[in-house]
């Protein structure tokens, strides 16, 4: 994943000013916090989170309907390897 470093903010920092992780989110979409020099946690704007969640909802349905069919297509098989 990229990252903008105008994004970025340490975890000790975003501790000590909150307003400007929120600032970041305003002007940039997102801040990514750093935790041990890692990314470790992304704040969006409320909105944005409805549509990961809405993505995510997605993503988790095309899955399940994914392994429906693989079970459905190779029912046989798998009921020869289940004896």
């Amino acid at each position: 994943m990229m990252i903008n470093t105008e994004n970025i903010v340490a975890m000790t920092e975003a501790n000590q000013n909150f307003s400007k992780v929120v600032r970041i989110v305003d002007e940039k979409g997102m801040a990514v916090i750093m935790k041990n020099n890692k990314p470790k946690y992304i704040l969006v704007d409320f909105e944005e989170y409805d549509d990961i969640q809405l993505l995510r909802e997605v993503r988790t349905k095309k899955i399940s309907e994914a392994t429906d069919q693989l079970i459905d297509e190779n029912l046989e098989a798998f009921l020869e390897l289940a004896k």
